[in-house]
């Protein structure tokens, strides 16, 4: 099958793929690049669990052909992380137990961060309502909204 280049940028780093072109840009993510922390769920984009930004917007990464990224800025899991400490979402799913199997929590935290980004304020009906299209089945979302909300600091201090 023939393939299509795609230049992007990717949890900050300029990046060349070849892709058949009905590959889907979490399969890329995840096959060609190695970015498992995008998980694929449902492939429909009702889970939310292949959430990602692109430049900067939540977007389900299984509704999209890899080559409409092709220019865009891409940053999965991986790219909010950082490798000495846990970032404040992390740390408030962690303090919380806002995580049991987490096949959900990477499309939570990138949801979350994408709303926290945008709203510092959000409060626990924006952020639920923002959280809606993410399915968890394991610890329900009660400890979920706690640790976003606990997390909004650290986005208020950003801001400031």
């Amino acid at each position: 099958m023939p393939t299509l280049p795609i230049d992007c940028t990717v949890n900050g780093a300029a990046t060349h793929l070849d892709v058949a072109p009905r590959t889907i840009l979490a399969d890329a993510l995840r096959q060609d690049l190695g970015l498992t922390g995008t998980h694929v769920g449902c492939a429909h984009g009702s889970c939310g669990a292949c959430t990602i930004l692109l430049d900067g917007a939540a977007v389900r990464s299984c509704l999209m052909l890899a080559v409409q990224a092709a220019g865009h800025a891409i940053t999965t899991i991986e790219g909010l992380s950082n490798p000495d400490a846990l970032t404040p979402l992390q740390a408030a799913f962690r303090k919380h137990g806002a995580l049991q199997c987490g096949f959900c929590t990477p499309g939570m935290i990138v949801t979350a961060h994408a709303l926290l980004s945008a709203n510092p304020d959000a409060d626990a009906d924006t952020i639920r309502d923002m959280l809606s299209g993410n399915l968890c089945r394991c610890t329900g979302y009660i400890s979920i909204i706690e640790a976003v909300l606990d997390a909004r600091a650290a986005y208020q201090e950003a801001r400031a």
